[in-house]
């Protein structure tokens, strides 16, 4: 049912921004129709966009996409150099995309632009709904671009976690009057006072002429009332809004204050310094929504009593039918769950990034170690590298989850490497687009997921190993019935 929504009002109901190409424009579109926020996962989308370009544009949906693009002359330049009806040789993997670096070419630029445009767009196509999107502040590198191409097609909210984004609300003043806009780059081994910036002026690569734009809602995505209170102190400008997310979530959480200790079975140990005060949140007079387990009537209640706006939720609208994540792997997933156990183990090593990531443990993925240990270390995606000064002051890039003698060769620590995995292959692979390495191994999965994802067993009933976003929605906003 198509509903009518008023564009200042708030949403009650989120929906998390998961992975690449999980929270794609199709979940985006069914939330977003039922009156509340649908977001999109803007990371790694210039690949994602790229990939499906060569595999045919199966729908033709991008295509169609990309007619209503505002500078007439990048989609023909990105489908001359992109689209294929047929594959020429079969392989599964996105060609012609160099990673991120701080020179990026006019080419990933415009691609990246042009695929969060897209993304936006078929969101929020054929309806009146708000549609967000969501970024990651560690990957630091597309961001503007991916900024600027939501912002062309009219996204509603910005939603930014996994760091501190002090600087987005200006870089969205800028980017909304087409001005340029820069972004502090963290470098390793950078001496204190170098101020190393990423750029993006839309008028030197597009011209002129541009269409007007509105500049979208900022949402913080924060762990505590510290940081809440630090971003909002320090932010350069508007801060619309607040999701406050516990280490319940999934993807990645928060480390843990302190020294990082772990329980017997090696997971990080959270405690009550982790916990956000509510009550000091509230004080701060934004609107605030509860993220960490808080898909149910009962928490969506609890979270209203305490002043909250709302939820996000992202591991049920994950496993849903309109999510992105592969088909085998959603049934699988939901099928074990429905049958026996599936366990969540939050990974303190994992992550490239450092920050503790939640893993679905599933047969056949990265969670397995044979399957782990099958892998041959490669990085050719690129988005968690880090930034490092080179001694002859150029500029270099390594990550962990590297080859380990090409990560030491450049200034890394050999116990960085212990258990990394290579979250960019795994979650393209999560979405069915896995990339083929040139010895043919094709890159295998790694599921995340929240602490509710036990809970989905409701959806599940009689067999049934299917459920829509509609019904998670209906979930959610059903009464809350009294103790028995």
């Amino acid at each position: 049912m198509l509903v009518k929504v008023e564009k200042t009002s708030l949403p009650r109901i989120i929906q998390g921004g998961m992975g690449v190409a999980i929270s794609g424009w199709q979940l985006a579109k069914a939330v977003s129709r039922q009156g509340h926020l649908g977001v999109v996962s803007g990371t790694g989308l210039n690949l994602v966009f790229a990939q499906r370009l060569q595999q045919g544009d199966e729908g033709g949906h991008l295509r169609r996409a990309l007619k209503h693009f505002p500078i007439p002359s990048v989609p023909e330049d990105i489908l001359g150099k992109h689209f294929n009806v047929h594959r020429s040789n079969g392989r599964s993997a996105v060609r012609g995309v160099p990673m991120f670096t701080l020179q990026a070419s006019d080419d990933l630029l415009k691609l990246t632009i042009a695929a969060n445009f897209c993304e936006v767009f078929l969101a929020k196509e054929g309806h009146r709904g708000v549609v967000g999107i969501n970024l990651l502040e560690k990957v630091q590198l597309p961001n503007l671009a991916s900024l600027y191409g939501a912002m062309l097609a009219g996204v509603d909210y910005v939603l930014m976690g996994a760091g501190i984004p002090r600087e987005i609300p200006g870089v969205l003043d800028k980017l909304a009057k087409h001005e340029t806009a820069t972004l502090k780059f963290r470098v390793e081994d950078a001496a204190s006072d170098e101020d190393i910036r990423i750029v993006l002026d839309p008028k030197l690569l597009f011209g002129e002429k541009l269409p007007e734009l509105q500049r979208p809602k900022f949402i913080a995505i924060v762990s505590s009332d510290v940081l809440a209170q630090v971003l909002i102190q320090k932010a350069s400008g508007c801060i619309d809004g607040l999701v406050i997310e516990n280490d319940l979530a999934g993807g990645h959480n928060a480390p843990p204050r302190g020294a990082m200790k772990l329980t017997q079975s090696g997971e990080p140990i959270y405690g009550l310094r982790d916990a956000a005060n509510i009550d000091k949140i509230r004080e701060m007079g934004l609107p605030f929504w509860l993220a960490g387990d808080y898909a149910s009537p009962e928490k969506l209640n609890a979270a209203l009593a305490v002043g909250a706006t709302g939820i996000q939720v992202g591991t049920d609208f994950a496993f849903c039918a309109e999510s992105g994540l592969e088909k085998d792997l959603r049934y699988r997933t939901l099928e074990q769950l429905a049958t026996g156990k599936v366990e969540v183990f939050t990974d303190p090593v994992a992550s490239s990034t450092g920050f503790p990531f939640k893993v679905v443990q599933l047969s056949g993925t990265l969670s397995e170690k044979a399957v782990y240990d099958e892998r041959s270390r490669l990085c050719q995606i690129g988005l968690l590298r880090q930034a490092y000064k080179k001694e002859d002051g150029e500029i270099g890039y390594r990550c962990p989850g590297e080859p380990v003698s090409n990560y030491e060769r450049k200034g890394g620590k050999l116990e960085d490497t212990t258990g990394r995995k290579c979250l960019c292959n795994a979650l393209m692979a999560n979405a069915g687009l896995a990339q083929e390495q040139s010895s043919g191994y094709i890159e295998k999965p790694l599921l995340t997921a929240g602490d509710s994802l036990k809970r989905l067993k409701h959806y599940l009933t009689n067999g049934i190993r299917n459920y829509t976003a509609s019904d998670v929605i209906d979930y959610l906003l059903s009464p809350v019935l009294a103790p028995a």
